[in-house]
């Protein structure tokens, strides 16, 4: 029998849940909200690196771009499609199907796995047939799953400081826009009038006062008004002119305007009162929604 020297043998590479090879990842971040499973993928490395993932029930992954200059190469059987990504171009894949490819360069993607269960729950209130699934795509840009993609990125560099109605809320968007333009189908919503009733418009903001943190999810709300997330969600912002999430930070701002006119409070301590993560988070919020930072807004206000 003839032995193998011990110098060459190679313990496998250690591989991701999505095949990637972590040790080869210069950022790998994951997040989970609304039912969907973050994550960003980021390789500076100019090599070819290869990514296999067996079928399985998990559901579908969504890649955005978030640079240039990504090719790969997908095996399908004895086929062989290549595909340039530029900023913004994505990928729908359903993990049903075996997925082998060799990734070529340096990327930088966003990915969202979503499960089946749901697809179908989120397209429970948009569509009035069962969603079965999305269409694959390779390599088309999309500026609207980019542009929710560069709104994310920051809660997956920051997990501790996310949102929960934010990631939710951002999860749900992308889950509706998926059904609505990848999952074949009629909007079964289109053309009536979509609105909260004054009781479930009251129900809604309450609790979002009662969370002042953001540590509610869409799903949560819309169980307490009897309706899907996806609906509960255009109905809030139809109603209100706001998104959940910015409702409640116009809400955060206004009580500290409050306290900024009324109060000697530091700013910080401020910040804590109103459920900012700390001062530069308050800071930063304020001065997006009032134009202008809370110290000047203080002097201003007093004379």
């Amino acid at each position: 029998m003839q032995t193998v020297p011990i110098d060459t043998v190679r313990p496998p590479k250690a591989t991701d849940s999505l095949g990637c090879v972590a040790s080869k990842l210069h950022k790998n971040q994951e997040l989970h909200g609304g039912g969907i499973t973050f994550y960003r993928k980021h390789a500076d490395g100019a090599q070819t690196s290869q990514v296999v993932t067996p079928a399985s029930d998990r559901g579908f992954l969504v890649g955005i771009s978030m640079s240039e200059g990504h090719r790969r190469s997908i095996f399908q059987g004895r086929q062989t499609s290549r595909h340039d990504f530029s900023k913004d171009a994505i990928y729908v894949r359903d993990f049903s199907e075996v997925y082998r490819a060799d990734l070529h360069g340096p990327f930088d993607f966003l990915l969202c796995e979503l499960p089946r269960a749901f697809l179908e729950h989120v397209g429970a209130g948009t569509r009035s047939a069962r969603v079965a699934g999305l269409s694959t795509v390779t390599g088309q840009r999309d500026p609207v799953l980019a542009h929710l993609a560069q709104a994310l990125a920051p809660a997956l560099a920051r997990p501790g400081q996310a949102s929960m109605l934010f990631v939710d809320q951002l999860g749900t968007a992308i889950g509706t826009y998926l059904i609505d333009h990848y999952g074949g189908g009629a909007v079964a919503t289109q053309g009536k009038r979509v609105g909260l009733s004054r009781l479930h418009e009251q129900r809604a903001k309450a609790l979002l006062m009662s969370k002042a943190k953001g540590n509610i999810s869409i799903a949560e709300i819309a169980s307490q008004c009897t309706m899907s997330a996806s609906y509960f969600l255009r109905a809030f912002r139809a109603t209100t002119g706001h998104t959940p999430h910015q409702w409640l930070l116009l809400q955060r701002v206004q009580q500290a305007r409050e306290l900024l006119l009324h109060s000697d409070q530091a700013l910080a301590e401020i910040a804590i009162a109103c459920h900012f993560s700390d001062q530069s988070h308050f800071s930063r919020v304020f001065s997006q929604l009032m134009g202008t930072t809370p110290g000047n807004w203080r002097r201003h206000a007093r004379g």
